[in-house]
């Protein structure tokens, strides 16, 4: 990513959010066109895959508190790409000032391989050149691409956790020139930006702009004879099957993070980062509320007013028994510890078990008799008296 895009794009506006969204609407916002772009669903459709790239790498500043900070701050200070001098600060002297010294080098993603490689610190390294004076900028090596994917599980995959095969498209070193990009594997230093595929050019007030070298895109190298696979550029798409550990507790819409398992970097740099998107299929009889699962259990009226035993399912285990104390209620939940979901330190969760009272559709002579001779005993009892007296003294 170049300076002038840094500057210039605007992620809010890919993702169709205000500035002042918060977490969970810019989260929504980026599942909703994530899904609608994804190249999955949208095959041999060139703009949507531009899309989705452009949405996964909004959502990559964006979704990290720290980088949305970072990212907000730096566009407050370039305004419209240009600095803005504070007080004091008008006229033609030169700024013996840094943007590494203005984000501290803290502006690393999480283990400094967030969507901008070594951080804000690295994106912006030769932006400023002390005191006016031209320093050269030294050829990196350039990290690859995070890859997104999404991956579908069932109920009790996500619970106990999965191995799942992953086909994954990204840019790679192209194997018929060896990432040189030149067809007999003898590319040129680049004489415009002699081989650090980077440029200056003056931005007025003592400082300059460092922009990547149009002529090598950023390479360094120039082919004498381009490749014919990759067109002289080094890269070139590959497909790779992955086997991918899917952790135990999982929740629908979770995001999860392998370092290095992204595209391969070029010139010796580090692999990008493999995010993978969990959507979990919902089960016919458990649910789940965070590390705890859920199931309701009818019961029968004699079980809820005298009470009594009743066996509980569980999931991927032997049942297990409750004991009903007399007079439980329709709807009153009841805890089987251990009997959850596995949490991040190897625990179970509970399983949340609520009773439901059945009410038989259909009754034989002797059952409708003995609930006659239950409704006559207890016909002096209200039971809404309690409701309309509650309801007088409101």
């Amino acid at each position: 990513m170049s300076t002038k895009d840094f500057i210039e794009k605007d992620y809010y506006k890919v993702l169709g959010v205000p500035k002042d969204a918060t977490d969970a609407e810019i989260k929504k916002a980026y599942r909703k066109l994530a899904r609608e772009n994804h190249p999955d669903a949208n095959k041999g459709n060139p703009k949507a895959e531009e899309r989705f790239k452009e949405i996964s790498e909004a959502n990559d500043v964006l979704g990290d508190p720290k980088k949305r900070k970072e990212y907000d701050e730096a566009r407050a200070l370039f305004g419209n790409g240009g600095f803005r001098p504070g007080p004091g600060g008008a006229g033609g002297g030169s700024f013996n000032f840094d943007l590494g010294d203005l984000f501290g080098g803290g502006a690393q993603g999480q283990g400094g391989q967030g969507g901008f490689g070594g951080g804000i610190g690295d994106v912006f390294g030769g932006l400023f050149n002390r005191g006016g004076a031209g320093t050269g900028t030294r050829t990196q090596p350039r990290r690859g691409q995070d890859i997104e994917s999404e991956v579908t599980l069932s109920f009790t995959e996500a619970v106990d956790g999965a191995t799942v095969p992953l086909r994954m498209s990204s840019q790679a070193p192209c194997k018929a020139c060896s990432g040189t990009g030149d067809k007999n594997g003898t590319p040129r230093v680049c004489p415009t930006c002699v081989g650090t595929g980077q440029v200056s050019r003056g931005g007025g007030g003592g400082f300059s702009l460092t922009d990547p070298c149009v002529d090598c895109k950023g390479r360094g190298l120039i082919a004498e004879t381009p490749c014919e696979v990759c067109k002289g550029s080094g890269r070139a798409k590959s497909s790779r099957t992955m086997q991918v550990r899917i952790p135990a507790g999982v929740s629908d819409g979770q995001r999860i993070r392998l370092r290095g398992k992204g595209a391969p970097g070029e010139r010796g740099g580090p692999a990008g980062d493999l995010y993978v998107v969990v959507h979990v299929d919902a089960h016919p009889v458990f649910g789940r509320k965070g590390d705890n699962l859920t199931v309701t259990v009818p019961v029968t009226y004699p079980e809820a007013t005298l009470g009594g035993e009743v066996k509980v399912p569980t999931l991927g285990g032997p049942p297990v028994t409750l004991k009903l104390p007399p007079g439980t209620p329709n709807g009153r939940t009841m805890r089987a510890r251990g009997k959850g979901a596995v949490r991040k330190d190897g625990t179970r969760g509970d399983l949340l078990v609520t009773v439901e009272v059945a009410v038989p559709k259909d009754l034989d002579d002797e059952a409708r008799s003995a609930l006659e001779s239950y409704r006559k005993a207890t016909e002096d009892t209200d039971v809404r008296a309690e409701l309309f007296q509650a309801a007088k003294g409101a």
